[in-house]
């Protein structure tokens, strides 16, 4: 298998709305095990997300969790989700859907650099850029 870098988020108990979210957004195949599965049965936590895993057809896979128990949710603002391509409508259409009820930084438009860019924080408080290059070739 080859080595992957992949986003992995942490939730403050809303991690199986987030990842259903974004399963929505991106499509794909969304595989949740909550901490009730595996190690606290019967716990208050036990309906929590322990590990979740979006692969979608494109080729991206997010990851995130709730908070495990006995630690605490610090959420921060050390980290971007990116959305790279040159594949307008699909990239336009992320966007559409992610910036849904976000506080938008920067609107999607055409940058000085020459490409499409914004920049939106979502209801679950990630942040995301989407660039939309120009094709090449």
């Amino acid at each position: 298998m080859t080595s992957r870098l992949n986003p992995y988020l942490s939730f403050d108990g809303d991690a199986r709305q987030a990842m259903q979210f974004y399963e929505q957004v991106f499509g794909g195949t969304l595989s949740l095990n909550t901490f009730g599965e595996f190690s606290e049965p019967g716990s208050p936590e036990a309906d929590k997300i322990m590990h979740g895993s979006l692969e979608t057809p494109g080729g991206f896979t997010l990851m995130g969790a709730d908070t495990p128990p006995g630690m605490q949710h610090t959420p921060g603002n050390t980290y971007s989700v990116c959305l790279n391509g040159d594949d307008e409508a699909e990239l336009r259409g992320y966007w559409d859907k992610l910036s849904v009820g976000a506080t938008v930084a920067v609107p999607l438009e055409k940058q000085m650099w020459g490409d499409v860019f914004g920049m939106c924080t979502d209801r679950f408080g990630v942040s995301w850029m989407v660039n939309i290059s120009e094709p090449t070739g």
